[in-house]
């Protein structure tokens, strides 16, 4: 690309010197030079496209990771929610944005380590004040800070774990003790490791036994 500029100033000042010269031979000459230099220019590669550094190809392109670890907290004003990332902090700041309407808010955060990242949260639990919400970057973590339109506190996050948690509630509150109980170790087993699967089991098993020894009549 030098090398083509220096053969384009070279073409302009001998068209320049064109210009002024009167003699004949001095002409021939500066005409075989300009069509030298034109030809030169003519046969000159294409410059290379830019190369892309990674950021640009990050942030064009690279691949996009779902959030889903998060803890979170409450003060009487703010419900903070703390999202991992490591290395974070080495991120310009204007690659970490929030964005919060009064029931949600989603991250996004461009070209860290080669990926970007984003968090949605949607029907958070109660109204939040767009104005007083905001996010700090701390290391490896981002802090989501947002304000509380009424100072109180909030039982889950969102919505959806409110009316969760509800069913669950109402599973385990029925009329027969028996049958709450029985739903209680259904989801024990279900969300259990094995070793909590064999300790149920073998409850059970114990338990039918037990049953059973007492139905039968004593002189059999």
């Amino acid at each position: 690309l030098l090398f083509l500029n220096q053969l384009q100033k070279d073409l302009e000042e001998v068209k320049e010197l064109l210009a002024k010269a009167t003699r004949k031979r001095v002409r021939d000459v500066l005409l075989a030079e300009k069509h030298k230099l034109e030809m030169e220019i003519k046969n000159q590669p294409p410059p290379k496209p830019k190369d892309v550094t990674e950021e640009e190809k990050s942030s064009l392109g690279g691949y996009t990771v779902k959030i889903n670890n998060y803890g979170w907290d409450q003060s009487d004003k703010f419900v903070k929610i703390y999202i991992s990332l490591n290395g974070v902090q080495k991120l310009p700041a204007e690659n970490v944005q929030v964005n919060f309407t009064e029931r949600s808010f989603d991250l996004l955060v461009k070209n860290l380590n080669g990926k970007n990242y984003t968090m949605t949260f949607n029907n958070l639990l109660k109204p939040i004040s767009v104005e007083g919400s905001s996010r700090k970057i701390k290391t490896d973590t981002v802090l989501v800070m947002c304000k509380k339109k009424r100072e109180e506190k909030w039982d889950c996050l969102t919505q959806v774990e409110k009316e969760s948690k509800e069913k669950e509630k109402a599973a385990y509150d029925t009329a027969d003790p028996s049958e709450g109980l029985m739903n209680i170790l259904k989801k024990m087993y279900a969300e259990g490791d094995d070793e909590m699967k064999r300790t149920i089991n073998k409850a059970w098993v114990e338990s039918r036994e037990k049953q059973y020894k007492g139905d039968i009549p004593m002189d059999i």
